[in-house]
């Protein structure tokens, strides 16, 4: 099969820099290479025509011989002399992108080239509230371990009147260049650890980290509104940096409490309501408590277990949304115990009228055994 054109392959134009060449192609071997494919024979062509183009692309004999001649400019076989094995150079500019492809590939962490800088890590702090405080907001102190910059050192790790000298191994870089063959990969330097300094004469109140263990007091604004797994960002409250890096962010995560009355879901609240078998019976009116206080509901005649009354605007107003919710009062009809003689003498002259005329005064028990019959077959 015909090869196809190298502009073609890295979807570059005949005029593109050496830069847009690499770019294109570190993206294609991203995404083609074997590694990434395994047992994809279509990848792994694709990913070597990539590679032979990029070859010639970025050597400068061998484009002008491409651009003139075409393929057969760059074919050894044919004889043509640009087309003859890559110099130093090349080879050079190819190894440097793989390198660069090969450490993304693998997740090469790649250090703060240059001078060590790194930014602090996030931290995480577990903050139980009470449901009212969730949802009218609070203002809560907090006291939570982290590392910062030493005082002392003033975060350089180095004695005071001393500083950190330039690690000789990688002159400064943080990184090491490794060779394989015609392959050179780039990792974290193992003398400085990617610093860019040693410590010859270290602090010796952080002992030439730079950073101390120690706790600090916060204090954390909770918005009206939060729920379960809400997280408050307090920015720069993380741990600090290294060499002068940024501090990270402390992230507050809050967790509610089981509440004694109300269980929330999102917006909304519900209680259980026990009433009483008259009430059920004959109806009446209750007082209930709600989050900002007390509220009146009027519970109809034969209301049954399992009802749900909804109070409207008696929920809560989450963080982030404009509408209040509700509350539902689910009913529980409460059987009376402990009963004396007259209250027995009572319900069982109540029973007696009730049996007169079953299917009046228990239509879901008429229901339910209707049901029973028609499922025996009797």
């Amino acid at each position: 099969m015909a090869k196809r054109d190298y502009y073609t392959v890295l979807g570059v134009n005949r005029d593109a820099g050496e830069d847009d060449i690499k770019k294109s192609y570190r993206k294609l071997a991203m995404k083609y290479h074997p590694d990434r494919n395994p047992d994809d024979r279509q990848a792994e062509e694709k990913f070597k025509e990539a590679k032979e183009a990029y070859e010639v692309l970025t050597d400068s004999r061998r484009r002008a011989a491409y651009d003139q001649f075409g393929h057969a400019g760059v074919d050894p076989s044919m004889g043509f002399g640009a087309a003859g094995a890559r110099g130093a150079e090349g080879f050079g500019g190819f190894a440097d992108a793989f390198g660069d492809i090969f450490g993304e590939i693998f997740g090469q962490q790649r250090g703060g080239r240059g001078n060590g800088v790194y930014r602090g890590a996030d931290l995480r702090y577990n903050l139980e509230l009470s449901l009212e405080e969730a949802a009218r907001g609070a203002e809560i102190k907090i006291r939570i371990p982290t590392l910062e910059a030493c005082s002392t050192c003033h975060g350089s790790g180095a004695k005071p009147g001393t500083r950190p000298q330039t690690c000789p191994a990688c002159h400064g870089r943080g990184e090491v260049r490794v060779s394989q063959g015609f392959f050179s990969i780039q990792q974290t330097c193992p003398q400085c650890h990617g610093t860019g300094k040693i410590v010859a004469d270290p602090c010796t109140t952080c002992q030439g980290a730079g950073r101390v263990k120690t706790h600090k007091t916060l204090s954390v604004k909770i918005p009206a509104g939060v729920d379960q797994d809400d997280r408050v960002r307090l920015t720069g409250e993380g741990e600090a940096g290294t060499n002068g890096g940024p501090p990270g962010d402390l992230y507050v995560v809050v967790s509610l409490k089981p509440h004694a009355v109300f269980q929330r879901d999102g917006a909304d609240l519900h209680c259980e309501m026990p009433i009483s078998f008259a009430t059920a019976a004959l109806g009446g009116e209750l007082e209930i408590p709600t989050l900002d206080g007390h509220a009146k509901l009027k519970i109809p005649a034969e209301t049954q277990t399992g009802q749900v009354f909804r109070l409207r605007n008696k929920g809560i107003r989450p963080v982030r949304g404009s509408v209040t919710g509700d509350l539902y009062c689910h009913v529980a009809v409460e059987t009376p115990v402990k009963l004396t003689a007259r209250q027995k003498e009572l319900l069982h002259e109540l029973e007696a009228i009730n049996q007169e005329d079953p299917e009046a005064h228990s239509p879901r028990a008429r229901s339910f055994f209707e049901k029973v019959r028609d499922f025996f077959g009797s």
